[in-house]
């Protein structure tokens, strides 16, 4: 007989955000059941951000070598022991993860539960040998890659961000599908390795972004040697040899192929959504996720969903404050409406890409009049100091000075974006950022020095 639980709280899904909700929860002496299929931290921790950007680090250590010359310092071309990076990969997964540990959680006061967990109705989902009934629910299973449905790639062997991790031996040349994020960025990881790496786009690499910030990126990638093919449709995938493989594309009436010894799918995420029975607990969703009200509840007023598997953004740090929100709706009745308008995200090349709120297309068709204020990294002396004067920051304002949306392209603008993120967040205007002193010499001068331009005559 199955035992049954009756927690104010069950979380289906031990990634960023359902760890947010049952730590939160534990922390106010909620009883909370967290159920776990895969492995404890998802996505994030043992697939995703922390791996990718362990791996970008080794990239940039070599980079640095190859550049040092710049600064009068010489060195020979770095020795790349690819199995050695691996290693770096799983240590820094290894140190981070008794943080997201069944250990900790439970020592926390959490059941946690390691199985699959599924709906038989409205209010019961089971899992292993449990039967829970809760007071509420919060599913937080995430995405998995989207691989798609391209002829002969089920015949070859392929990486995907879940995979591409315990590889220990330095691809020849690497094939990349898919100019997004994931696949940007793993591209320049590998080429800084000493790989060959092509990238081949459907449309246009880091699409989703400001074109005029993402050019600033895509320039400096292609001055390293990556070779990315923009509207380039992958037409089919084929063995080539004992080992390598063939992608053939059409870019318009055009047909190419690009032979190497190393294929990465990355283009883009499908949200984990089988298996949970969610038809049986009348929850709607769709390929894009579940469907969830402003409050982020489900169909069952029971139910709520965060993170990737609700739709939209599908960034680790929104299934954090997603989680915040839910926390806060279900413990103190408080609202729990997120507000995309103020929420960053970055892309980990270098130089970097980041951006929060609007772009300025964005805005152009929001906003009758705006403005749009720029500074560029080669006139910071940090930047002339250090060799990084590739990138701008770009401001977009309305008429009264309200920022609307900051894009930056260069060195740190992963690091930068925080205090956006901040001033679009308690909505300060342009006035407040061109009053504050930040120290000389820094990046964050920047940002002021753009503030500043809205003030000069037109």
């Amino acid at each position: 007989m199955a035992e049954t639980l009756t927690p104010d709280i069950c979380v289906i899904g031990a990634g960023s955000g359902g760890l947010t909700v049952a730590a939160a929860a534990a922390s106010f002496g909620v009883e909370v059941v967290l159920i776990e299929k895969g492995r404890m931290g998802g996505d994030c921790l043992n697939y995703g951000c922390v791996p990718s950007k362990a791996i970008l680090a080794a990239g940039k250590h070599a980079h640095a070598i190859r550049e040092s010359a710049d600064f009068g310092v010489f060195a020979e071309e770095p020795k790349i022991d690819f199995r050695r990076v691996n290693q770096h990969i799983k240590s820094v997964i290894a140190a981070i993860e008794p943080n997201d540990s069944v250990e900790r959680f439970t020592a926390l006061g959490v059941k946690v539960i390691q199985g699959a967990g599924r709906f038989t109705d409205r209010r019961t989902v089971e899992a292993g040998d449990y039967t829970i009934k809760a007071r509420r629910f919060v599913i937080a299973t995430g995405s998995s890659p989207f691989v798609p449905p391209i002829p002969g790639l089920a015949e070859v062997d392929y990486f995907t961000n879940e995979t591409l991790f315990e590889n220990t031996r330095k691809p020849g040349h690497l094939i990349v599908i898919g100019g997004g994020p994931i696949g940007m960025e793993m591209a320049q990881a590998h080429l800084r390795l000493g790989s060959k790496v092509t990238v081949i786009e459907g449309l246009k690499a880091l699409g989703k972004d400001d074109p005029e910030l993402a050019g600033v990126v895509l320039e400096k990638l292609r001055g390293e040697g990556l070779d990315i093919l923009e509207q380039a449709m992958v037409t089919s995938v084929a063995r080539r040899g004992k080992a390598g493989v063939s992608v053939h594309y059409r870019i318009g009436e055009e047909e190419g192929r690009v032979d190497g010894t190393d294929l990465l799918v990355a283009t883009g995420r499908a949200v984990n959504v089988e298996g949970l029975g969610l038809e049986e607990a009348g929850i709607r969703y769709d390929r894009k996720g579940i469907k969830v009200k402003p409050d982020l509840r489900t169909t069952n007023r029971r139910v709520y969903a965060i993170g990737d598997v609700a739709g939209g953004l599908q960034f680790t740090h929104v299934a954090g404050y997603h989680a915040g929100l839910v926390i806060r709706g279900i413990l103190f009745r408080l609202s729990a409406k997120p507000d995309n308008s103020i929420i960053p995200w970055a892309t980990y090349t270098d130089p970097e890409l980041a951006n929060v709120g609007l772009t300025e297309e964005q805005a152009r068709e929001s906003h009758k009049d705006i403005r749009v204020l720029r500074w560029p990294y080669h006139e910071n002396d940090r930047a002339i100091a250090e060799g990084k004067t590739a990138g701008q920051i770009k401001m977009i304002t309305d008429r009264k000075g309200s920022i609307l949306g900051v894009g930056i392209a260069g060195a740190g603008a992963g690091e930068m974006i925080n205090m956006w993120a901040l001033a679009m967040s308690q909505k300060l205007k342009v006035k407040d950022v061109a009053g504050y002193i930040p120290p000389y010499p820094t990046m964050a001068e920047i940002g002021k020095r753009a503030a500043i331009t809205y003030f000069a005559p037109m």
